[in-house]
């Protein structure tokens, strides 16, 4: 939003993500490049404590658009979630006596209107966790309050939103989702006339003057092209509700995650995107055919599968090129295998072995009834296991009490609980407390974390019965 707009704009902090599985929704952790510098291999892994960040949300659009609107109901929305806002018109430059003679004159709808240097440096501090002093813009004197300003604490969701926030690459740098509200000009321009001859006492001539003039060649040069950065555009503004539900369905998805990867340093969820989010409408959808079911699910342990080996230790090593130039890597870990829990866990085993080739692969088969799966059935291992890395196979990680059978028998085997990995495609809450709290040194990576369980034990919102959907043997 603009001066020359006349509305109020607002900006909301995004929560870090969680991602909605929502949304991005989290730092990714992966293990750090090795030194380029010769000399003995070096082991390296993943740091698990790095530091998450709140989820920040830009939302942009033309002056009137909406975005307002949109914002204040993201927040209303998450009223159960600690979010802030900031408004970019906060970091207007105040004016110099000779424009401020000239005010008439002067485009408050160009980038060089705004501070983007002090609003970078508010949205970092906020993303580090620290408490910072907003400025209060008057737009009647068109400079900064000198005795006061506005504070804003450290929160989960932050949210800014301006025409022209997009803008600046450093500013969307920070951002985790950016939000376009797309409404038609004429819309725009009606909703500016009522506004600004209802609520700022003008006459029509002066506003249509303004808009000619400053907003529309600025939206033009400006807002507009800044359309392509956005990760969501959403037509209609605050009338779009079925927009609006599924972004706030994506923060809080996400803002859940974060809160267990916060108490659980070990468990890490992939980097969500709306690719990965369509992949799980689909998936989830108990209307979608058995074999695009298959084909997405598949896509999806894809992905899970690449960052569990990322959390796989490296060791350096040093190449020589076609080129007959030296090149220093890493060196894939050696001693790995996997092991799939029966019968959900073996849809996973294709994807592996598209990443890993000639991966040995065990089974473990668990009696499961209702939320007592403590009947060990089968177990078929490979005998050298105990030195190996340990890929432990199952989609949906529910109560965590076949995860800690077949976990605790891997150990028994000889296994270090810190060289088990244990890769699914959704997790409840309630299994990540069961597994993280039991084995605190093994790893968890999943794609998204779930609502909850219901009375029956499932997974809620889940997919249903993943084994019976992917081999096709659900009614």
């Amino acid at each position: 939003m603009s001066e020359n707009a006349m509305t109020i704009d607002c900006v909301m902090e995004k929560a870090s993500g969680p991602h909605f599985s929502g949304l991005r929704f989290d730092g990714i952790l992966s293990s750090p490049p090795p030194s380029s510098s010769p000399g003995p291999s070096t082991n390296l892994a993943a740091d698990p404590h790095a530091a998450k960040q709140p989820f920040v949300i830009g939302v942009s659009g033309g002056t009137a658009s909406g975005k307002t609107t949109v914002c204040d109901m993201i927040i209303q929305q998450l009223h159960d979630h600690r979010v802030v806002l900031v408004n970019q018109d906060s970091f207007y430059r105040g004016l110099t006596p000779e424009e401020s003679e000239r005010v008439h004159e002067y485009n408050f709808d160009h980038p060089d209107a705004f501070d983007t240097e002090q609003l970078l440096d508010c949205i970092q501090k906020l993303k580090n966790g620290q408490s910072v002093q907003v400025p209060i813009y008057d737009f009647k004197t068109h400079r900064r309050k000198s005795d006061s300003f506005r504070q804003v604490n450290a929160s989960d969701v932050i949210i800014l939103e301006g025409i022209l926030v997009f803008h600046d690459q450093h500013v969307r740098n920070l951002m985790n989702m950016k939000i376009f509200v797309d409404t038609d000009a004429d819309v725009r321009l009606a909703r500016r006339i009522r506004r600004d001859t209802v609520e700022r006492g003008r006459d029509i001539n002066s506003v249509l003057e303004m808009y000619a003039k400053f907003v529309k060649p600025a939206f033009d040069d400006f807002v507009h092209p800044s359309k392509k950065y956005a990760d969501v555009i959403i037509p209609q503004g605050g009338e779009n509700h079925v927009a609006i539900d599924l972004i706030v369905q994506h923060i809080r998805t996400k803002l859940g995650q974060h809160d267990l990867c916060k108490i659980y340093p070990n468990v890490y969820v992939i980097q969500s995107t709306f690719q990965i989010r369509g992949m799980h409408t689909l998936i989830r959808d108990r209307e979608i055919s058995k074999h695009d079911f298959v084909f997405y699910s598949d896509r999806l342990i894809r992905l899970v599968v690449e960052h569990g080996l990322g959390h796989l230790p490296f060791t350096e090593k040093q190449i020589i090129t076609p080129t007959g130039s030296v090149y220093t890597g890493v060196d894939f870990c050696k001693k790995l295998c996997a092991v799939s829990i029966v019968r959900s866990g073996e849809s996973m085993e294709n994807a592996l072995r598209a990443c890993c080739k000639g991966i040995k692969i065990g089974k473990i088969l668990i009696h499961r009834v209702g939320d007592n799966g403590k009947q060990l059935i089968y177990e078929k291992l490979p005998k050298d296991i105990s030195e190996r890395h340990v890929l432990l196979l199952d989609p949906v990680l529910a109560t965590g009490n076949s995860a800690n059978q077949a976990i605790e028998l891997l150990i028994q085997k000889g296994v270090p609980e810190a060289h088990i990995i244990f890769l699914n495609l959704i997790s409840a809450p309630e299994g990540i407390h069961c597994v993280s709290k039991r084995f605190p040194s093994l790893k968890i990576v999943t794609s998204e974390i779930d609502v909850a369980l219901n009375e029956e034990f499932r997974v809620i919102p889940g997919m249903g019965e993943f084994g019976d959907r992917y081999f096709g043997t659900d009614d």
